[in-house]
């Protein structure tokens, strides 16, 4: 599946919106990826999950013993591709803003680790998730996505693989462009969501 083919899964979905977003980095937008209306069709979600497993598996030379996510946008995705791996699939929730295994998931040093999101852009959630993760003492191998929106530019701190690369432009407030700076901004993810 290249990428094209991924944009037009989320264009059927509903889900390439154009205006002005805030993105979960800071950076503004005139594109937004709404992963979760791809995530609402379980047989989208399948087929593009699916295609990214068979791409990890060429990608790695050593086979992962469990997936991780962080929350909330990674956990779809993840259990799908531990469905697709045969793998266990587990996720990290920010805990006073750091990423943290709770609910009883737990890591044992050595043990080989697939990082999976959803989106990356700036590839910061990732490095948070990766780090929290390091911390355990377990060996990330990789990081798989289905989309990494930065172009191949996102340092996620080991190696990326993702479904669909692709350069949406982001923009820091400051150096926004005059016809996005017209509309009004909108904050669609989840990132500063109070619990």
């Amino acid at each position: 599946m290249d990428t094209q083919a991924v944009l037009d899964e989320f264009r059927a979905a509903g889900a390439l919106l154009e205006g002005h977003f805030i993105l979960s980095s800071g950076l503004r937008s005139p594109v937004f990826l709404q992963k979760a209306k791809v995530f609402a069709d379980a047989r989208r979600t399948e087929k593009l999950c699916a295609a990214l497993a068979t791409k990890v598996k060429a990608a790695l030379g050593d086979t992962p013993d469990v997936i991780v996510s962080p929350a909330v946008g990674g956990i779809v995705p993840g259990y799908e591709m531990g469905r697709q791996m045969e793998l266990p699939a587990i996720y990290v929730e920010r805990e006073d803003g750091v990423f943290r295994l709770r609910r009883g998931f737990e890591l044992s040093p050595g043990q080989k680790v697939l990082v999976v999101e959803d989106i990356v852009t700036t590839g910061l959630s990732s490095r948070e998730c990766i780090e929290s993760l390091k911390e355990t003492g377990a060996d990330v191998l990789a990081e798989a996505c289905l989309i990494d929106r930065s172009g191949g530019k996102a340092d996620v701190g080991v190696p990326l693989i993702a479904l669909a690369t692709v350069e949406f432009p982001a923009y820091s407030t400051d150096a926004l462009p005059p016809e996005l700076a017209k509309l009004r901004a909108i904050k669609p993810g989840s990132r500063d969501l109070k619990k």
